[in-house]
């Protein structure tokens, strides 16, 4: 089974302690509310870390979503890979293999986010496969 969910999200980023100061990296929680064909919520752990030039800069992040996903509940974990190449953006947000449960055991997919004039929307494009 394919589906495709959308709606929007609110998220909450708090600096977080890191090891190395002078390593460059920062680290921030994230805390999320996501609304409409996926009601709930996340909560996850982001690093970041400019480039010299301006508008260059790269986050990595993981954050376990639980919820409903269009009537089934459960949850799933994402995995976030951003770049941003002198303001040129790439990103890819993948669900983790194996990683839902419940009703949701067996999801894969990628998700979108879209931020304007300050407000955020994901767009997400799942399957189910086999469970294990």
């Amino acid at each position: 089974m394919t589906g495709h969910a959308s709606g929007t999200f609110e998220v909450k980023l708090m600096p977080q302690p890191v090891v190395d100061k002078d390593a460059g990296i920062g680290r921030m929680s994230l805390d999320k509310q996501f609304h409409g064909d996926l009601e709930g919520v996340s909560k996850g752990e982001m690093l970041s870390a400019q480039g010299d030039s301006k508008g260059s800069a790269g986050y990595v992040a993981i954050e376990r979503v639980s919820g409903m996903l269009q009537g089934r509940k459960g949850s799933f974990t994402l995995q976030h890979n951003g770049v941003m190449n002198r303001g040129n953006p790439q990103l890819s947000i993948s669900v983790i293999p194996d990683s839902g449960t419940d009703q949701l055991v067996g999801i894969t997919g990628m998700m979108t986010i879209k931020i304007d004039e300050g407000r955020h929307s994901y767009e997400f494009d799942y399957t189910f496969g086999d469970a294990k």
